[in-house]
């Protein structure tokens, strides 16, 4: 039988390695319009984001936005939106990625109790649906095509 990566790899799959942190969070390293980052992939977001505090990091044009964020313990947390940015996972690349810009200070404090590593965002399933994901757990792997 052939294993899991030779068929992704026929069907021009990319191969993403992710860590899984104390916190049994999968990490996974990115980059916005070339500036690496460290992301949190969660199949349970709706849309991919950073925190307010990363904007200049990435060089976001913040805009307004509609959207009220709701999260884990959290509900109605104001958003702004960045349009248009690039995104790159590994050899992956997307080029109109927009991100919801929120307080992800209470993400950060959680991750440091644990004495986890902050994190820049959230790769959502915006991306994933995109990218037609396929998760490998047992080999902490991404393949997105």
């Amino acid at each position: 039988m052939k294993d899991l990566h030779e068929i992704l790899r026929k069907e021009k799959y990319k191969k993403i390695k992710f860590k899984v942190s104390k916190t049994q969070h999968l990490l996974v390293k990115a980059k916005i319009n070339g500036v690496q980052g460290n992301f949190i992939l969660d199949t349970g977001a709706s849309n991919s984001c950073v925190g307010f505090e990363s904007i200049e990091h990435f060089a976001l044009i913040a805009g307004k936005s509609k959207t009220k964020a709701a999260g884990a313990g959290a509900t109605g947390m104001f958003t702004q939106l960045a349009k248009d940015n690039k995104l790159q996972l590994g050899r992956w690349k997307t080029h109109d990625l927009h991100l919801v810009i929120f307080d992800l200070s209470h993400v950060n404090e959680a991750l440091q109790q644990y004495k986890a590593k902050r994190v820049h965002g959230i790769i959502g399933a915006d991306i994933l649906l995109e990218g037609k994901a396929i998760i490998d757990y047992f080999n902490h792997c991404l393949y997105l095509q």
